[in-house]
């Protein structure tokens, strides 16, 4: 349902992202790159598509818990359940969030959310795509007081709904607002990598938990946030951001030699190393000052990846509505499909040679399979006109991709970025 629901919800978000870049333009305080907005909805997407494939988790060990165990039978028609279930969710979200911060692989899903060095509403779009694997333990409390799935469904939506506004620049302080609710001031002090910032501000609808639990901390006009994390991405490829402290761990967890070490580091504090891998191969100081990544891309390059991943977006969106009908193999077919699109266009964005191979194929591949069998993903036979007007869009492509990247390549070179 939530993925049904977020997706219907698009336009909505779109529409307030196009308002608040106006709004900055015309302000003189522009808080969008579009790179960085790519590569934040692409996670987004990416965070969507593979949500279909964690509803067992997410939802099932729920529903199985509400049957089995819970300790009451509450109803969905008393107003009462609904506002109770809100309050205990935010205050299960909170420690969620709280550990999210404080315990290594749980930290490894989150962090998703915190790699951009921009702060805007795209950002709050930026999800994880393994936030379900472990995250679900946090709400088995709601189960056991026998809070029904479809109460949970719908404030768990609620609150993930909410947080999408307060991550802008662009609104102030509110007042007395702040010292109750989550809002774009205490929220923006939560991204922030600045020393008096970092790990403050967890709340997701209610910033009463932090005041009670001594996590707050006030936006102060003398410290200008910096965002992003303390170890910088420096990529947009949505696989790495998913991936890039999964891999840290494990690399240290394999070279250290202490069989305690090679268990505690997941459940360690993030930035926690083994002392023998610490001492062996040092990380990098963490440079607040540091340069935005910001890859140059002439205006043909960037319209290219604007334009495809626009058609991945929109096609995105008949995923998320139809592949309840779909098989499993299809629907993972389709997946990956999608994946690959938003991966190669996070590619070109980094101006890397391979990802120009790696598109044409993509889009020959796709034009090739329409042509051939009729069929989208998901048994969808197209008409012919359909199927030539994709085979046309993909031909005009592969032409913009040779004539646009070829010069960019024989002209500047591409170089990676790290």
């Amino acid at each position: 349902m939530q993925e049904k629901v977020i997706t219907l919800a698009t336009p909505i978000f779109f529409l307030l992202i196009f308002i608040e870049y106006l709004v900055g333009v015309v302000r003189r305080r522009n808080t969008y790159r579009l790179n960085d907005a790519i590569n934040s909805l692409s996670l987004g997407v990416l965070s969507q598509v593979s949500g279909v494939f964690m509803q067992l988790v997410r939802i099932g060990i729920y529903a199985w818990m509400v049957e089995h165990v819970a300790l009451f039978t509450l109803s969905p028609d008393s107003i009462w359940v609904w506002i109770s279930a809100l309050l205990v969710y935010d205050f299960c979200y909170y420690w969620l969030h709280r550990m999210g911060h404080e315990v290594n692989v749980l930290w490894a899903a989150h962090v998703v959310h915190h790699q951009s060095e921009q702060y805007n509403l795209t950002t709050a779009l930026r999800q994880t795509s393994s936030g379900a694997i472990l995250g679900w333990i946090f709400y088995l409390p709601m189960a056991l007081l026998g809070f029904p799935v479809e109460v949970f469904a719908i404030v768990a939506l609620i609150d993930l709904l909410y947080q999408f506004w307060v991550h802008t620049e662009q609104v102030g302080r509110l007042g007395w607002f702040d010292r109750v609710f989550v809002s774009p001031s205490n929220h923006r002090v939560h991204h922030g990598v600045n020393d008096i910032y970092l790990d403050k501000n967890y709340g997701g609808m209610l910033i009463l938990w932090d005041r009670l639990f001594g996590t707050f901390i006030e936006e102060r006009d003398d410290e200008k946030i910096v965002y992003g994390t303390r170890s910088p991405l420096r990529s947009w490829n949505p696989f790495r951001a998913n991936l890039e402290v999964y891999k840290a761990i494990s690399v240290d967890a394999w070279r250290t030699s202490r069989l305690r070490d090679k268990l505690r580091i997941w459940i360690a504090p993030p930035g926690w190393r083994p002392q023998d891998v610490a001492a062996k191969w040092p990380s990098s100081p963490f440079d607040i000052g540091r340069p935005l990544y910001d890859p140059a891309l002439n205006r043909a390059e960037l319209v290219y990846c604007i334009v495809q991943f626009a058609v991945v977006l929109q096609v995105t969106t008949h995923f998320l509505l139809e592949y309840a009908t779909m098989s499993f193999a299809e629907r993972a077919g389709y997946a990956l499909w999608l994946a690959a699109g938003l991966w190669i266009v996070g590619g070109l964005l980094e101006r890397r040679a391979s990802y120009v191979a790696l598109e044409a194929i993509r889009l020959t591949g796709t034009a090739a399979g329409i042509l051939a069998t009729g069929f989208w993903f998901g048994d969808v036979l197209l008409p012919l006109w359909v199927r030539l007007s994709i085979a046309g869009f993909a031909a005009c492509s592969l032409l913009s991709l040779w004539l646009i990247f070829k010069q960019s390549l024989s002209t500047h070179g591409y170089f990676s970025h790290q």
